[in-house]
């Protein structure tokens, strides 16, 4: 069995991150060990967490770098291990103990998948679908979106094959596609990084899949808030530019149309001025070059 390292990334969410190691404990796979990055916390999360697992490896990433920053840590730490596999996993979810048996699995079975990515519903609505896939049409990249988003979950997602992007809520990968394509790019700081991680890893020739059978629960916005976050209206509308610049420059002027009225027009107008203001913000900074955290 090939070793797994599951990385978990922690910031001021220690409760959450406790529930996740737990569930993983319980995996049915054997060959994997747990490695937790803080990512600067200040809710005393680093002692909290190393009194509770004194078995596990936790480092310290000194600063917030981002979902792409603190987790690019802890590939660089588990490929200097030797890991042939590593899963990023939110650590506010909870997994089934076969989640991670079946997207090893998946990788098993065809040598040309370098991505796969779990069936992940609502963990406060655990019959309701978060993400099942993705569908991604290169001619508007734009209207990306999770499949199955906020259905009831009745088996209609349950074939296996592959999909647009895998989500990094719950992604298995390949050692050898981060030496390919190398790791996230720590400049989105958080929002698309998975998606242009995974447009990078199609370009190189890696299938993308999805694996039904691996069952992941999420506490879904948990670290934002909500889905309201000012924040998150300002990296979403930011890091879709980015994103799309970078991976679809064709569509380009479509994608920043869209971004134009779905994000600060249809907000201004259903009267949620902060989400407009802090989307706008993303847009104009984007213009400007300003990549990374928000300032």
């Amino acid at each position: 069995m090939m070793e797994v390292v599951i990385l978990l990334l922690n910031w001021n969410s220690w409760k959450d991150t406790i529930e996740c190691v737990e569930s993983c404990r319980k995996l049915s796979y054997a060959n994997f060990r747990i490695l937790i990055i803080d990512n600067g916390s200040s809710d005393g999360s680093e002692k909290i967490l190393r009194e509770r697992f004194p078995d596990i490896e936790l480092i310290q990433s000194g600063a917030n770098l981002g979902f792409a920053g603190g987790n690019n840590l802890g590939i660089s730490r588990a490929l200097d291990q030797g890991a042939a596999y590593l899963w990023l996993l939110n650590n506010d979810t909870v997994v089934e103990p076969s989640a991670l048996s079946s997207l090893v699995e998946a990788l098993e079975r065809d040598q040309k998948i370098g991505m796969v990515g779990s069936k992940i519903l609502y963990f406060d609505k655990a019959d309701t679908l978060w993400y099942a896939g993705a569908e991604l049409d290169p001619r508007v990249p734009h209207r990306s979106c999770h499949r199955g988003l906020n259905e009831i979950d009745r088996g209609q997602y349950d074939q296996p094959g592959e999909t647009g992007y895998v989500t990094g809520c719950s992604l298995l990968v390949r050692k050898k596609v981060i030496e390919e394509v190398g790791v996230l790019d720590d400049a989105l700081f958080l929002y698309y990084e998975d998606a242009d991680w995974c447009a990078r890893a199609q370009r190189a020739g890696w299938k993308l899949c999805y694996a039904p059978r691996s069952v992941v629960l999420h506490k879904a916005s948990a670290s934002l808030g909500g889905m309201d976050s000012p924040r998150m209206s300002y990296y979403l509308a930011r890091n879709l530019l980015y994103f799309v610049r970078r991976n679809f420059p064709h569509a380009f002027l479509r994608a920043f149309c869209f971004d134009l009225f779905q994000n600060v027009v249809v907000m201004v107008k259903k009267r949620r001025w902060r989400a407009a203001g802090f989307a706008l913000r993303g847009m104009v900074d984007f213009l400007l070059g300003r990549i990374g955290i928000m300032r």
